[in-house]
Order: C-alpha cells, then sequence, then structure tokens
C-alpha cells in the first residue's frame, strides 16, 4: 500500500479569508512578488513566487513552520498588524501522525476496514485482508517526484514478485491520495502489466485497482512490473513532506528515492519506519545527493511502515 498521509478538511472559508487579506496586504503594499520575495529572502526566510502566489489565490495555505514563520516577516513587510495574517490560517493538518499509530496487523495502517473493504469487494477481491496470499513482494523501488511548489508530481514504481504457487497473474494496488481534495491520479501500466478492475472513493483519496501480468507465472518463477501514477498539477497535492509504503508483509528489498524539482531540495530528510505492536518509530537522519535526491533502503522488512519526511 502507498501513499502519503491522509488529507483532513478542507478548510475552504478559512482559506479564503487568508488569502483576499494577503491580496489586499499585497495590493496596498505596492510590491511585486518578485520584490516581496527579495525582502523575504533578505530576512532569511525562503518562500518562492510561485507560493506566494498560490497563497494569495486561495490555492495552497501556508502550513509547514517554515512558511508559518514566513507569514510572520511577511506581515512585517506589507506593513499590516502583526498576528493580522497568521489569525486567518486554520491549525495546521496533522503530517499523517494519526494514520501511522493505528494498531498493525490485519487492520491496515493507512486507512480503516470499513473504508477499504467495498472497493475491495467491487473489484472482486472481498478476502484480500485476511487471505493467504500465494504472490511474494520481493523487490520494490518507488521514485517520488516533488513538484517546485512541494506538491506530489508522480510516483513510479518497479515491483518483482515471486509465486508460490502456479498461475499467479495478477497484483492488487491500494493506493492513497494525500490530498483528496485535488482529485486522483492517474495510474498508468508502463511495463509487463496492464490495469484491470479499478475503483476509487474520492471522498477519502483511496485507489484500488488490479494490475495484471502480461502472462501468468508459475511457482518458484519471478515478474517484474512497473506502474507510474500522475497527478494534474500546478497545483500539485499537498504531500505533507512525506512519503511512504505500508508493507502487511514482508519484503525483501525496498528502495525509496524522493526527487525534488531542481533548486528546491530541503535542507532536513528523515527515513522513519514503524514495525510491530508497540508503534515506535524509528528516524534516521538522510543527506540531500548531488541532483536534488535522496533515497532510503529497508531490508527484509515488514509488516509496517517506510517512508521518507523532510522540512
Amino acid at each position: 500500500m502507498a501513499g502519503s498521509t491522509a488529507g483532513q478538511g478542507d478548510h475552504e472559508g478559512e482559506r479564503t479569508a487568508f488569502a483576499i487579506a494577503l491580496r489586499g496586504a499585497i495590493a496596498a503594499s505596492g510590491l511585486s512578488l518578485d520584490r516581496i520575495q527579495a525582502r523575504l529572502r533578505a530576512r532569511g526566510a525562503s518562500v518562492s513566487v510561485t507560493a506566494l502566489s498560490y497563497w494569495q489565490s486561495g490555492k495552497r495555505q501556508p502550513e509547514r513552520q517554515s512558511s508559518l514563520s514566513a507569514v510572520r516577516v511577511l506581515e512585517d513587510i506589507l506593513g499590516v498588524p502583526a498576528g493580522s495574517l497568521l489569525g486567518l490560517l486554520p491549525p495546521p493538518r496533522p503530517r499523517g501522525g494519526a494514520a501511522k499509530r493505528r494498531s498493525s496487523g490485519a487492520e491496515p495502517l493507512t486507512f480503516p476496514r470499513e473504508t477499504l473493504q467495498p472497493l475491495l469487494d467491487r473489484v472482486g477481491a472481498p478476502h484480500a485482508l485476511d487471505s493467504q496470499h500465494q504472490l511474494k513482494l520481493v523487490g520494490l523501488h518507488d521514485l517520488c517526484e516533488i513538484a517546485e511548489d512541494g506538491g506530489q508530481r508522480a510516483v513510479t514504481a518497479r515491483a518483482v514478485f515471486q509465486a508460490g504457487a502456479d498461475g499467479q497473474d495478477r497484483w492488487l494496488l491500494v493506493q492513497a491520495q494525500g490530498d483528496p481534495a485535488a482529485g486522483l491520479p492517474e495510474l498508468h501500466a508502463v511495463r509487463n502489466c496492464r490495469v484491470g478492475r479499478a475503483e476509487a472513493d474520492e471522498t477519502h483519496g483511496l485507489t484500488v485497482a488490479e494490475l495484471i501480468f502480461d502472462r501468468p507465472i508459475d511457482r518458484g518463477e519471478t515478474h517484474l512490473i512497473e506502474y507510474s501514477l500522475t497527478n494534474a498539477g500546478p497545483p500539485y497535492p499537498e504531500c505533507q513532506n512525506t512519503y511512504y509504503r505500508e508493507f502487511r508483509r514482508s519484503v525483501r528489498e525496498y528502495l525509496l528515492e524522493v526527487r525534488f524539482a531542481p533548486g528546491t531540495g530541503p535542507e532536513q530528510c528523515w527515513q522513519y519506519s514503524r514495525t510491530g505492536e508497540a508503534g515506535t518509530i524509528a528516524r534516521r537522519r538522510l543527506k540531500l545527493d548531488g541532483g536534488d535526491g535522496v533515497h532510503a533502503v529497508a531490508l527484509d522488512f515488514g509488516p509496517g511502515i517506510f517512508g521518507i519526511d523532510w522540512d
């Protein structure tokens, strides 16, 4: 199971109030967005012109701690009373804590069974959460692409399976969208598979789909597939600075890459994981590479969650 953390309510009224006030303050100041960005940068607050545009249009709202700090500086630059813009923002949405702290075991960690079960029924896999599967996920490589505005542009996945019985011909994908209000991603079969039955729950941002192999495999055989999930934008769906996978069974090797738009790599990244009933989350600092990317590897991992988050 894959995806960003589950989104909360959209707070549309508060977003509009903030956007209207910000747009009015910018207009009254006579400053262009480029000049505002330059003044923010001179005072140690890094905000892109794109982000400022989204904030004043209501397409996005500041949520990260660094963005909220930038709004405080912005109030001073625009000459409005301290707190007059911040006070129009709703509380920041949680960054996946509640979703990740569900008990492990038969229940999915990311979403409750009662939400997922109707989709499983409709794709013809009503017992998927309880039955013993004869297809083992041996290796998985996820590449998550983060756009300039900080949203999730796309995820490309390569998965290798090994059959435990003859005639294995499909894998069931469950994907959770981190920002349901942004709409569901488009699923594309890239190599060695095709999309079969697929069902979606737009309210909760869930997609369940069959990925059907281009040939059945027998006991001991392996099969590699590649697929992608592409989001519409800009603005791209809010991913709350994280990407993770939930594994209900063990995987021999999981490689997770997160690649940021050129020049937008964050200052700090961490890998995190959680296994077992205790729910303890282990974290480790990661370093960006020269291509504005970061990666983490899990070996013989699961059941549990494994992901990367960033400032």
